[in-house]
């Protein structure tokens, strides 16, 4: 997915909506879905607000037998951040003894745009689960995230239209020994993502994530400039994906990749959403494809011109 769209699965599990099935009087087994649990502010039947409803989802399933959470929307998302959200995930650590993964904020551009998610410190959630195995985050602005140490989490990743370079080093701060799956949505600077690629430097060094195998920095307006930097960064031989999608990929980026350290030992190179042009697309390909990587190349994009002045622009898949 690389658009703002609600989780249809987490952990392996379907999504379902709490709100939608309690309704209905049919509730499935707490452990055969993953919970969707929010509140649409501009709905005037329900009357709860979000921890009114996070307080009933408690107490009609099992909470000992929930294994995946998805939180939705929590109220006006730009008017409050995600802090009561996180102490209410905290609060009922307890209870939840089971959980295995949480996804925070999923929300649909419709809900809010992804620049307006006003986000926290959302660490706490895995201080408060240990035995937490997926966890991500959507939205970047407020968002932080200092050194945590997490021996069970596989798989973190950030969907934001702009990701906070404080967020970057603290997630290269980590110690994460169980780590498999990373994926960033950089963004662009005017929606907070300003992290460069010097922030990068202990994620691409390798050995900090000992277990990782796919590393995702998308989104970017710097792409070629990171994709410089993954053409020698050591973490590539552990790798079995890698993407450098959504971004705004040229020519000069993917020169770099072909240049650079082999890439043919990885089973998917995902650079769709590019700015390449053809003949640099059919070098990727006869590159690597051969030697049995699917290298995605959809979404070529087209460069846009100022008729004024000559000003070429190019974007970003998701930013606002």
């Amino acid at each position: 997915m690389t658009q703002q769209q609600h989780l249809t699965e987490l952990l392996g599990l379907p999504v379902v909506d709490f709100a939608d099935v309690s309704a209905k009087g049919d509730l499935p087994a707490a452990d055969s879905v993953a919970w969707r649990v929010g509140v649409d502010p501009y709905d005037d039947e329900g009357g709860e607000d979000f921890e009114e409803r996070w307080r009933r989802f408690l107490g009609t399933v099992d909470p000992a037998g929930v294994r995946a959470v998805v939180i939705g929307q929590w109220g006006e998302p730009y008017d409050n951040d995600s802090g009561e959200v996180v102490s209410l995930l905290v609060g009922a650590r307890d209870r939840l003894t089971g959980l295995r993964a949480v996804f925070l904020a999923d929300l649909e551009m419709e809900e809010a745009e992804i620049s307006w998610i006003e986000q926290s410190d959302v660490t706490p959630v895995l201080e408060a689960y240990p035995a937490l195995e997926e966890f991500g985050v959507r939205g970047g602005s407020g968002l932080r995230f200092p050194a945590v140490r997490h021996e069970a989490l596989r798989r973190l990743w950030f969907e934001t239209g702009g990701l906070p370079g404080e967020v970057v080093r603290g997630v290269g701060a980590c110690t994460l020994p169980a780590l498999e799956y990373l994926e960033m949505w950089l963004g662009v600077s005017d929606y907070g993502g300003d992290a460069g690629v010097a922030d990068l430097a202990p994620l691409l060094e390798g050995g900090r994530f000992p277990r990782l195998r796919h590393l995702g920095l998308q989104d970017s307006e710097i792409q070629d400039e990171i994709a410089a930097a993954v053409a020698s960064a050591p973490v590539v031989a552990q790798l079995r994906s890698l993407s450098l999608s959504m971004g705004v990929l040229t020519d000069v980026g993917a020169e770099a990749l072909l240049t650079g350290q082999p890439l043919t030992h990885l089973a998917e190179l995902d650079l769709h959403h590019h700015y390449l042009s053809e003949p640099m697309m059919q070098r990727l390909r006869e590159a690597l494809e051969p030697a049995g990587v699917r290298v995605d190349l959809s979404e070529c994009e087209e460069p846009e011109s100022d008729g004024d002045d000559g000003t070429v622009w190019r974007y970003v898949a998701v930013s606002e």
